[in-house]
């Protein structure tokens, strides 16, 4: 090999990322998304929260690598999540302006006192606590405008109409530039999606759902709706509280600073996850999915997490896979599922295989057992 083809070799950039157009949009962002649960103190008290000059550090090198969404929430460390990235950007724009390089995500629904009581409008998704809470963002985030407003769950005391309306109206007046949802059933979704269109209002971009190798039921309805509307999957839960990372083994006690343990013991506020070791642990299932994502990772030579993001990355349904890590070695790790590697049509196959769910049958078995004729 020529001296010449050596330094064109070595000059090349390789891309940390690859970006993809969110839903209906021009909006492009990188197919990981940083999400920043863990900056600053959560309301849950979980293990492994992120203080905010490590925060920062994630921020930059996830940056620096090409990275360019972010994804918060207004509830997440009572809007300490919010404020760190809002300091960080503030930084860059002391030293150049950088804000249109970014793509900032955060939600409103719930309120700093979803564990105790409140004023009456200190939640949900009614006109005056969506324009209150955005103000909030605004403030926290420290910029003029959020590029993706999501609805954090529904809410069954408003109606819907009210809601998009006032999603509607931040949008023109520039505050939200697109709105997204979250954590949404498929008849939701659908409302949603055909209320836009009827009553004119800016299009649902994208939809963001956990989904995992042990948390796939939303392909069931949902995610059909996702196809057929354009709306584009945010997965969380990537890696379903490090099950899905391989560093978990059977007969080993979870140790205290696992939000693993936390959640497991406690069960959480919200509502069952699906984060059951005590199940998990004794689900022979559940270790032959393990043992395919080791092998397929040895394969590779990569991480069983990396093996576990690169399978929701190849799914034609996702946009962009938020991951969350409580150190810069963790974040390092996953954003190497990014870009530069494939599983093989085998490999997704196995997996699939692995990890496949209980079916319902009726009525989805029944409809599906149609398509063909």
């Amino acid at each position: 090999m020529s001296h010449e083809s050596k330094d064109n070799e070595s000059n090349e950039k390789k891309e940390t990322f690859c970006y993809k157009n969110l839903g209906k949009s021009g909006l492009k962002v990188s197919n990981i998304c940083l999400g920043t649960l863990t900056f600053g103190e959560n309301q849950l008290k979980f293990p492994g929260c992120t203080n905010e000059e490590d925060s920062h550090e994630m921020l930059d090198v996830f940056a620096e690598s090409g990275g360019n969404f972010f994804d918060t929430a207004d509830v997440y460390g009572n809007g300490t999540s919010e404020k760190i990235i809002g300091t960080w950007l503030a930084k860059l724009d002391n030293m150049r302006n950088q804000r249109e390089r970014y793509v900032v995500a955060t939600k409103c629904r719930f309120s700093s006192t979803i564990f105790t009581p409140g004023y009456p409008n200190c939640s949900g998704l009614g006109r005056k606590h969506i324009f209150h809470s955005v103000e909030k963002s605004l403030q926290n985030l420290r910029t003029h405008y959020i590029d993706l407003y999501q609805l954090h769950t529904w809410d069954y005391n408003v109606p819907i109409e009210e809601t998009l309306l006032a999603f509607n109206d931040l949008v023109r007046s520039g505050k939200i530039l697109h709105f997204g949802l979250s954590n949404m059933k498929g008849w939701m979704l659908q409302k949603i999606v055909d209320t836009c269109k009827y009553m004119g209002f800016s299009p649902v971009l994208s939809l963001q759902q956990q989904y995992n190798l042990l948390c796939r039921e939303s392909e069931i309805e949902v995610f059909d709706v996702c196809k057929n509307e354009n709306v584009g999957v945010l997965p969380w839960g990537a890696l379903k509280s490090g099950m899905l990372t391989g560093k978990y083994k059977a007969g080993v006690p979870l140790t205290e600073d696992t939000r693993l343990k936390y959640y497991n013991d406690k069960k959480t506020a919200f509502g069952d996850l699906g984060v059951n070791w005590d199940f998990h642990e004794k689900d022979e299932n559940f270790w032959k999915l393990m043992g395919e994502l080791e092998n397929i990772a040895k394969a590779h030579g990569k991480t069983v997490s990396q093996v576990s993001l690169r399978w929701l990355l190849q799914k034609d349904v996702v946009t962009s896979v938020i991951i969350g890590a409580r150190n810069l070695h963790q974040m390092k790790d996953n954003i190497g599922a990014a870009n530069g590697w494939e599983l093989s049509d085998e490999e997704m196959s196995r997996l699939d295989a692995a990890s496949k769910f209980k079916p319902i049958k009726y009525p989805y078995g029944f409809i599906d057992a149609f398509k063909k004729i």
